[in-house]
């Protein structure tokens, strides 16, 4: 009888509706290809603007099939809690939910842990997730209204201590100017290469010997002053530098004879670049300095082009899936050989397609590189994604390998033969590696 009861009790239980489950977070939108510029008027940052950063990490970044999904959101939580303390808006119980490595049922959760989420922390949430990828080609970009009055700042374009797009871990004192746009603010200041540079806003500029990394949000500021020690007189004394207007400087390169060489210096591999160098080395000196110094990069296609007018056949790098595949670049030989000797000049601030070219160069035998080893900048080439709110996250797709399939990034390309620029060559006109690339051309 008890027996029968139970079963009674149980069948009656089967036929009691059960509540419907909480629905799961819809999916966000997948991001969209770059291919123009992003809305004027773009709706505001939203938990689904995170969530398509989190799904176009995972599906178009190099590695994002060996992304763990815990990793990804551990570190947009990371950011978004340090965002919302650091402005006194912590939320109480908002916690990282338990999560599964199911790429799906993570965002769920993380998205209702999140409600209606902060829109200035979400942005701070996308940095940091993008962040922990510590992909130097990797990065967030929220963009600003364009200024009236064309491009502004100090006009401090260039300084050592400088690797790629940060500073350099392997910089050493002094930390010195090295480039300063004409007729900007830091050039009516008085600023020069070659003034080293003691302290910003009171704060030293060394801590021990490692630069100090608030160097990047100083400097960042609309107005700041630095502490400058001129090198060749040892004077002291500290500037107050404000943006202003400055000259968009013309995308041409510098061209000059020094004794019987033709010296080009190239500040980055835009659209177009190639051909300009190639026609200023026509009809030219048979030997050529290309001084790649300062210069950040831009399209391959530009270095297998210049690369084509120094060698044919030749395989240039290599851009590999994450699955090992790669696929060979070549020269471009449609380009007429000049049959010209080449030398490279090289510095930490070189970086990206600057040094696909260089190591290149140096694989193949075309020529010496000369200065010194370059940024180690350049995981690889990386495309534009729009997210709902007119941000853009920039993700790398392939890695790029050397001509040998040796890695570059984060090791960069060593010189042949070392010759550092310092603060008192620059503040004397002095080059110790235009020198060495002469006398390598003419001895």
């Amino acid at each position: 009888m008890t027996k029968l009861l139970a079963a009674a009790a149980l069948a009656a239980l089967l036929t009691v509706p059960l509540a419907p489950a909480a629905p799961a977070a819809a999916a966000p939108p997948a991001c969209a290809r770059m291919t123009g510029p992003p809305p004027a008027s773009p709706p505001p940052t939203s938990v689904d603007t995170l969530g398509q950063a989190f799904f176009c990490v995972l599906d178009h970044y190099y590695s994002g099939p060996g992304l763990r999904t815990s990793d990804l959101l551990r570190d947009a939580f990371a950011a978004y809690t340090r965002n919302l303390h650091k402005r006194g808006a912590d939320v109480g119980g908002l916690r990282l939910p338990a999560l599964t490595g199911d790429r799906d049922a993570d965002w769920a959760a993380a998205a209702k842990a999140l409600g209606a989420g902060d829109p200035v922390a979400l942005r701070a949430a996308i940095d940091g997730m993008v962040a922990g990828l510590r992909d130097n080609h990797a990065r967030y970009q929220v963009p600003e209204p364009p200024g009236e009055d064309g491009p502004a700042g100090t006009g401090i374009v260039g300084a050592s201590g400088i690797s790629g797009p940060g500073l350099d871990p392997a910089a050493r004192p002094p930390f010195f100017i090295t480039d300063v746009v004409e007729d900007s603010p830091a050039d009516k200041a008085g600023v020069r290469p070659g003034d080293i540079v003691q302290a910003i806003d009171g704060v030293p500029v060394w801590i021990g010997d490692t630069l100090n990394p608030l160097l990047v949000e100083q400097v960042q500021r609309p107005s700041f002053t630095m502490t400058l020690k001129r090198p060749t007189t040892g004077r002291v004394r500290t500037v107050k530098l404000t943006e202003g207007p400055l000259t968009r400087p013309e995308r041409v390169p510098t061209v000059r004879d020094v004794s019987g060489v033709r010296h080009v210096t190239l500040s980055g591999f835009y659209d177009g670049a190639a051909d300009q160098v190639i026609a200023a080395l026509r009809g030219g000196p048979k030997k050529v300095v290309l001084d790649l110094r300062g210069n950040g990069g831009g399209s391959p296609r530009e270095v297998v082009r210049l690369l084509g007018a120094f060698a044919h056949g030749e395989v240039t790098s290599y851009f590999c899936a994450y699955d090992g595949s790669c696929t060979p670049n070549m020269t471009d030989d449609t380009v007429p050989l000049l049959g010209a000797r080449l030398v490279v000049l090289t510095d930490r601030r070189c970086a990206s397609a600057c040094e696909g070219f260089s190591s290149a160069v140096q694989d193949l035998g075309i020529g010496p590189i000369v200065g010194t080893r370059t940024a180690g900048a350049i995981s690889g080439p990386a495309g534009g994604w729009l997210l709902n709110d007119g941000s853009v996250v920039v993700l790398p797709s392939v890695r790029h390998l050397g001509p040998r399939k040796e890695l570059i990034d984060l090791v960069g390309v060593p010189a042949d033969h070392q010759a550092p620029m310092t603060a008192l060559d620059l503040a004397t006109g002095r080059d110790p590696a235009l020198r060495k690339a002469l006398s390598l051309l003419n001895g």
